[in-house]
């Protein structure tokens, strides 16, 4: 039992360092970015920690099956770390974001393991309380950061948003080193070519995102190259992705809906305080605060998911989780110049209760689904089809606003794009299968057992 507490502890204090570096540069960049003289470079400080985090959580998955949990999670740790060290130690922006590219690496490492974790230590009913746990750190750091950023430019230096995480990480490690793994790695050869086609592959397809011109020149290399990446894989024995997981029949539509439904609304998150501050005049605390109802909500789904599934099954409560998403869709796109905090407030709640429950059932339906060596990589394949999806969804969002010929107007543009892709997540959805006539048995029977 101290075991299990103390890697929770490890794992909130890792997430809560990194789900606070997401946002804390939201309002500290611009200092930033004027002290280094370096604004040409201003979006690559995040597109090298975006791109670096989604392209290796996978692998990191995989090599938790390979490796075992605690080894590949305490080489997150340390990354992340050293990349926060050298970050605060910037010189000039080039510096900063090769730095951040290598933070993002660790983040990418450290990412995927509370969902993994809990698979191994807590049986399918308690799953979703703990998943639910893991969310209010990225409510409290939605809050907490801009704050932390303020105080720190205000008081003492950028630098520190950089250095805080130090100590962090220091006492996150030392409280995984009690941790007795309960995972048994099954070894088998490094698919180090599989690895370095798909991280390519992927980091190609991202680059679209951030880049002005050209874009369609990133996006044909990175088809390429995954679909070479797609042939390599069928031919070996240890795939980093086994094309199982990908072809079977249940897993390959819970990863497209999770896919599509974050590139419908989960960028919404970024878009939401601007409307706050720029429309209805609200401070960039309050925005942040409205923020909190979509943790609220996804506690709320998820805490109850993991007994819903033993007695429901996935389809029912995905349909559920989706039905939610369109109403929230529907409620941004009905946005307008005299929507206040309360309304983007219940909005946002409704959003949280949708991705909560599709995002927890997802998760375990992943883990459940997966042969025990797999466990890593599938839970780790959902969570980076859904990054994929916030990825490309931010920036067709974005695209929306900065192109209409007024705010509101792209605002507008922005979240009926989202409600049309909640309605498509929606029928997705109903694709989804519960794996036989007697699956919430046997999910009954999995969750006794475990």
């Amino acid at each position: 039992m101290n075991s299990r507490i103390s890697v929770m502890v490890s794992i909130v204090l890792a997430m809560l360092v990194a789900s606070m570096d997401t946002t804390i540069m939201n309002t500290t960049m611009p200092i930033i970015a004027k002290e280094l003289r370096g604004f040409s470079l201003y979006a690559w400080s995040f597109a090298s920690y975006m791109i670096t985090t989604t392209v290796l959580s996978p692998i990191a998955g995989r090599l938790s099956d390979i490796f075992g949990r605690k080894k590949v999670f305490s080489f997150g740790i340390i990354l992340f770390l050293i990349g926060s060290l050298l970050c605060g130690m910037s010189q000039n922006m080039v510096q900063l974001v090769v730095f951040r590219a290598l933070q993002g690496i660790g983040a990418g490492f450290m990412m995927p393991f509370p969902a993994i974790i809990a698979g191994d230590l807590f049986p399918i009913e308690k799953r979703g309380k703990i998943q639910a746990f893991f969310t209010a750190m990225w409510g409290i750091s939605a809050v907490l950061a801009p704050l932390l950023g303020s105080f720190f430019v205000e008081y003492a230096s950028w630098r520190w948003i950089f250095y805080v995480n130090i100590p962090i990480c220091l006492l996150s490690l030392l409280t995984l080193l009690p941790y007795k793994e309960v995972y048994e790695p099954k070894r088998v050869e490094i698919d180090y070519i599989g690895a370095a086609l798909f991280a390519t592959a992927i980091s190609f397809l991202l680059l679209m995102t951030v880049v002005e011109n050209n874009q369609w020149m990133y996006g044909v290399v990175g088809a390429v190259l995954l679909v070479i990446f797609y042939l390599y894989e069928k031919k070996q024995a240890s795939p980093l992705v086994p094309l199982a997981l990908v072809q079977h029949k249940t897993l390959k539509w819970m990863n497209m809906n999770g896919f599509v439904s974050c590139v419908a609304l989960f960028g919404t998150s970024s878009y939401i305080p601007l409307f706050l501050q720029n429309i209805a005049h609200q401070s960039v605390f309050v925005s942040g605060v409205a923020l909190l109802g979509m943790s609220i909500g996804w506690m709320i789904a998820a805490v109850p998911a993991g007994k819903w599934i033993l007695r429901y099954g996935y389809r029912i409560l995905l349909i559920i989780g989706n039905v939610l998403l369109v109403l929230s869709g529907l409620l941004l796109a009905l946005l307008n110049e005299s929507s206040g905090f309360l309304y983007v407030f219940f909005a946002m709640l409704i959003q949280g209760l949708s991705f909560g429950l599709t995002s927890t059932v997802g998760i375990i339906g992943s883990q459940q689904l997966a042969d025990a060596h797999e466990k890593g990589i599938a839970t780790s394949f959902f969570m980076f089809c859904r990054n994929i999806g916030t990825a490309i969804g931010v920036t067709i969002m974005g695209a929306f606003l900065t192109k209409a010929a007024e705010f509101m107007a792209g605002i507008h543009h922005l979240f009926l794009f989202g409600f049309i892709g909640s309605i498509v997540a929606l029928l997705t959805s109903f694709l989804i299968r519960d794996e036989s006539e007697h699956g919430k048995k046997n999910l009954l029977r999995s969750g006794e057992m475990a």
